[in-house]
């Protein structure tokens, strides 16, 4: 990609109307655009970005037996009513309209119903189990707050999991294969070292839930961490009992405020049973299917991403999830040594496959230089006078600042 051909431009100042690290860096650097209030569409760099962040999560997920599928948005007012999870006065945030056909319906929040219903039609004995199926796709929530940016939007892409099991024990052993999914998943992304494994409420499904949560000032949580352990427990059920449960000695916690990165539920029979979703097992008894849900949203583990990594310059970007891995600088003029040197490195990388944001725009090094570190890309190649003297390039380390002189040939591998 040649930065001229690039449609979006970097801003110098934080828009007024965000309070939000992420969003404020995001939209300057123009990764995403505002649409209203914890709303947000994914510009060229953001979409790639996102892109990345969505692959590492489907291999991971696929990994551990995930089948993936894709399911509607519209949901269908009976089936909620159900599980008894359409009335406002139980769930509060749903997005709601009406057919001009007659009829309600509403924008999914989440999709344990539909995916319950439609494994109801694939789903009879015991060789039909277990089933670990996943999405990715929008969600909308009507959210009463939407002041951390791309962290707690209205409209969000989630990976959304849902785990169907035999019995427990069948259960259990897939629940601890996607716990260790998620913390790979936290690790490539960078952000595995500040993330925890977090006891939280299970609420009406289990005793626990189990929450991923990254240690942040920007945080709407306080965690309590055993760092020797790694592991934490939210505050909302931090008392002696749950400590004695978990092993863990309150002299040895530590409070954080942290941002929730993810989670994972048992979730029972609270909707098989309901749906009618059940198995004959080897001596013909019919049983409720055991069930699990596993969601971490892409577009607020990117907010995530920023919160942690961000400098005083602007983003900085792992690589394993960056728009591109090199930025190439220019400092020359058009049809210059300078610029000619710049050409053809560039041409070189991109037939090797390597992914590389080129600035061929005209501008002063100051500029080029400064906007190079809000875009935050793993590694900036600079192009001046002394590459073309010497055939040796300045790469430079967005996260560390480090300078390493490389020649054409080791660049292009």
């Amino acid at each position: 990609m040649r930065q001229s051909k690039l449609f979006t431009k970097t801003r110098r100042e934080a828009p007024s109307d965000e309070v939000a690290k992420n969003a404020q860096l995001l939209v300057r650097a123009g990764y995403i655009h505002k649409e209203m209030s914890g709303v947000y569409s994914y510009l060229p760099l953001g979409l790639r970005v996102l892109n990345n962040i969505v692959q590492i999560i489907r291999e991971e997920m696929n990994a551990i037996g995930g089948q993936e599928l894709i399911m509607t948005a519209l949901q269908d007012k009976e089936l909620w009513s159900r599980t008894d999870r359409w009335d406002d006065e139980k769930v509060d945030n749903w997005f709601k309209t009406s057919f001009k056909s007659g009829g309600e319906t509403g924008l999914a929040i989440t999709h344990e119903e539909p995916l319950t219903r439609i494994m109801t039609e694939h789903i009879s004995s015991y060789r039909d189990l277990p089933v670990y199926a996943y999405q990715f796709q929008n969600k909308f929530r009507n959210e009463l707050r939407a002041k951390s940016g791309i962290m707690r939007g209205k409209e969000f892409l989630m990976k959304d999991l849902y785990s169907f099991s035999k019995d427990e024990a069948e259960h259990k052993a897939f629940y601890d294969k996607a716990r260790e999914a998620y913390m790979r998943v936290f690790s490539r992304v960078g952000i595995g070292a500040q993330t925890y494994v977090t006891f939280a409420s299970g609420g009406i499904f289990s005793e626990f839930s189990e929450e991923f949560q990254t240690v942040s000032e920007a945080g709407e949580d306080t965690i309590y961490i055993d760092e020797g352990k790694r592991i934490a427990v939210n505050k909302e059920v931090c008392t002696d009992e749950t400590l004695a449960k978990l092993g863990l000695e309150r002299n040895n916690l530590v409070e954080k405020k942290a941002i929730e990165a993810g989670n994972i539920f048992s979730l029972g029979t609270r909707f098989s049973e309901p749906l009618g979703l059940s198995y004959k097992d080897e001596a013909g008894a019919e049983k409720s299917v055991v069930m699990g849900s596993y969601g971490i949203g892409p577009t607020r583990l990117m907010g995530i991403i920023v919160e942690i990594l961000a400098d005083e310059k602007g983003l900085v970007w792992p690589e394993g999830v960056a728009p591109f891995v090199y930025h190439l600088v220019s400092l020359g003029h058009d049809g210059d040594e300078i610029s000619k040197t710049a050409d053809a490195l560039y041409t070189d990388l991109a037939q090797k496959g390597i992914s590389v944001l080129y600035d061929d725009r005209d501008l002063r090094a100051g500029e080029k230089f400064a906007e190079s570190d809000l875009l935050g890309i793993p590694h900036r190649i600079v192009v001046g006078k002394d590459a073309v003297a010497t055939g040796e390039f300045e790469v430079v380390n967005r996260a560390t600042g480090a300078v390493e002189k490389m020649p054409h040939a080791k660049l292009v591998g």
